[in-house]
């Protein structure tokens, strides 16, 4: 099966690179200083690998995307495999970090991610995601030319969401949709995966914050 950035990846990773350069060090802030393997899941093209790297980690990206892992290669030195974020190729308790960025839009099932994300963390790791605020971001949202949200009543429809009609022609939800995950879900999935919250971060110089973080440890 194609995965849905191939086709679209030197598009994705020239729209991408401005938000990735502003949303870095935030990533490193919540990582904090650190040592040893860190697993980037849905690396994508690789735009966050040196932040991840600037803190002292070792890091091996992950991605279910070709077209964006080729992309990544000639980007970075780090290790890159093809894998499906729902079933890791690693055994338990490899990795002292996880990092899931931008990825709960993109997979089906986020709560399997975490499960599997904890499963490969060491007692103790930590796991940073920092991705759209479901809140604010989503299908549920159309956006205004004045900088206005106005919040449709599709809010509590979860899972994929191929188009909505106010989503812009050509933007990244219109080419591959989304996964919405209301908050509450994506709060659970990290209590089911029997992840400890450290951290929650509503992040944007906006009034209304247009991205979330969250840290926790296995």
């Amino acid at each position: 099966m194609t995965a849905r950035y191939d086709g679209h990846a030197e598009w994705y990773d020239d729209f991408n690179a401005p938000f990735a350069a502003d949303n870095a060090a935030a990533i490193v802030d919540h990582l904090g200083a650190g040592k040893g393997l860190c697993l980037d899941v849905g690396c994508g093209t690789g735009l966050y690998l040196d932040a991840i790297r600037s803190t002292g980690r070792t890091v091996i990206g992950l991605d279910r995307s070709t077209d964006q892992l080729h992309i990544a290669r000639r980007r970075d030195r780090a290790p890159l495999l093809q894998g499906d974020a729902t079933a890791l190729p690693f055994a338990a308790n490899s990795f002292g970090t996880v990092t899931t960025l931008w990825i709960s839009t993109d997979i089906r099932d986020f709560g399997r991610l975490l499960k599997e994300a904890a499963r490969v963390l060491r007692p103790g790791g930590l796991l940073l995601f920092q991705g759209v605020h479901p809140c604010f971001n989503g299908p549920h949202i159309e956006r205004r030319p004045e900088g206005e949200l106005l919040i449709h009543h599709t809010y509590r429809i979860t899972g994929w969401h191929r188009r909505a009609p106010w989503w812009p022609k050509g933007g990244v939800r219109d080419r591959v949709g989304m996964s919405h995950v209301p908050l509450a879900d994506l709060i659970n999935a990290f209590i089911d995966a029997g992840l400890n919250i450290e951290r929650v971060s509503e992040l944007g110089e906006r009034p209304i914050p247009s991205v979330l973080a969250v840290t926790a440890t296995a």
